[in-house]
């Protein structure tokens, strides 16, 4: 007789009243006495697995009936669709096999745990539907980043992770010896991606970014990745108009491929259905009134409550930049993304195009805030494309000229106008799934107190 085929679990349906063979690990058991309910996980998914007294021998009952948590398992039996639930299927085991025992009793246990406990087990909190479930919407959302700049004509040009100059300070970046002279982790592949927009006309780069400084927010990550694309002869609303297209291919994607892990999650999907074209774009003083009239409003119910701190509260200065608090404020008053533009020069990088036709002193950069509390998810704007003006913010922020002849060199030979962005992958995935922290998005957080496993 031919031995049933190996599937995994997301074959299930291309064999109903066929028998099967499953590999993978427990995940769950119970019993009622005559029938043992298990549940296998092989990393596609779980089945649901029926091994009734009758159906089995004796001695892969009595086994059915003692693996522990995680043991890897064989078994075989016939797919059959739930009576009452279309596209679920379970499994009528006719054999069991234990593969390996665990060694002991699983770390993880379901009952409930700390945060820190989960952290400290992370490679066994992968295996968890929750976790399992982000991971696959992080799968989905690089997907959609790569096809979104992989079909729309950009060049993947690989940034250095080595960086020889501390070229805007070194109070956030991570040092380390380089055969005997001083590099540093990056924090940006920006710079590199403006030669390759020279070359290519529309590049991007895709890897890991490090930021040494010493936060403990929920939005922070020590080591994090993210999407830098660079695009010659694009201005601030070209740019505007691509990191649109991208949130939206984004979470288009996500939503017609992850539904039942949106649904695991649970993830109020209604709020994600919003973000469609056109997303609003405010300029920095309209957000800077939406700041203020929420902090008057502050100040009106700190009088009513007698509350004198309250009833204190400042107007926010004009030409700083926003906290976290100040973007959610700003962006809860929209259902979407929000764009605010045109931020003061002082507060961004030096490489930032200004404003001719604002004295004040403004930069053509956007932030894109992210609804629901989530903050920004995308940084960019246009670059400095005048040689002199640019050799003038150098010498401004006292930075070493040496380390930015190549650079200059961009603006010497063929200067062109161009503009990009950066957008976090982990900021990304914790609005989309609604998750609270950053350290749940990526496979091993690296953060200020963590470092194992």
């Amino acid at each position: 007789m031919q031995a049933p085929p190996v599937v995994s679990t997301a074959d299930l349906k291309s064999h109903v009243g066929q028998r099967i063979t499953l590999r993978g690990w427990l995940y769950a058991r119970r019993s009622s006495g005559k029938i043992h309910f298990i549940e296998l996980r092989d990393g596609f998914g779980i089945a649901s697995c029926v091994a009734g007294k009758k159906d089995i021998s004796p001695e892969d009952f009595e086994t059915a009936d003692k693996i522990a948590q995680e043991s890897a398992i064989e078994i075989t039996g016939d797919v059959k669709e739930h009576p009452k639930k279309p596209g679920v299927f379970e499994i009528v085991l006719a054999s069991i096999k234990v593969l390996a025992p665990t060694a002991g009793e699983y770390p993880i246990s379901p009952k409930e745990h700390g945060t820190d406990f989960l952290m400290d087990h992370r490679h066994l909190w992968l295996r968890s539907k929750r976790q399992h479930a982000i991971m696959r919407v992080r799968h989905t959302i690089i997907q959609a980043i790569r096809s979104y700049f992989d079909d729309g004509g950009f060049t993947l040009v690989d940034a250095p992770i080595f960086t020889p100059n501390a070229c805007e300070g070194t109070s956030t970046l991570f040092e380390t010896d380089y055969h005997g002279d001083k590099a540093y982790l990056t924090q940006s592949g920006q710079l590199y991606m403006e030669a390759a927009a020279a070359a290519f006309g529309k590049a991007y780069c895709f890897g890991p970014t490090f930021r040494a400084e010493k936060s403990k927010t929920r939005r922070h990550l020590a080591e994090f990745w993210m999407v830098e694309p660079e695009v010659a002869f694009m201005d601030l609303d070209g740019d505007m108009d691509l990191a649109e297209g991208l949130l939206c291919t984004i979470v288009e994607r996500v939503l017609s491929q992850r539904g039942e892990e949106l649904k695991v999650l649970e993830r109020d999907t209604s709020k994600l259905e919003n973000v469609k074209k056109a997303f609003p774009r405010i300029h920095y003083d309209e957000a800077v009134k939406i700041l203020n009239e929420h902090r008057a409003q502050k100040r009106e119910e700190g009088k009513t409550k007698n509350d004198a701190e309250l009833a204190a509260t400042p107007d926010f200065p004009w030409g700083e930049d926003f906290g976290a608090e100040d973007e959610t404020v700003i962006s809860s008053r929209f259902d979407k993304p929000v764009m605010v533009h045109h931020y003061p020069a002082a507060v961004k990088a030096f490489y930032m195009k200004r404003d001719p036709s604002d004295p004040r002193g403004v930069a053509c950069c956007v932030d894109v805030l992210a609804p629901e509390g989530y903050g920004e998810v995308i940084g960019g704007g246009q670059r400095e494309d005048d040689l002199n003006i640019l050799l003038a913010a150098i010498e401004h922020h006292k930075l070493p000229m040496s380390a930015f002849e190549w650079y200059l060199d961009l603006r010497r030979y063929g200067t062109f106008t161009h503009a990009g962005f950066g957008l976090g992958v982990e900021r990304a995935v914790a609005w989309i799934c609604g998750l609270p922290h950053v350290r749940e998005t990526i496979p091993f957080a690296r953060m200020m107190n963590r470092l194992s496993p």
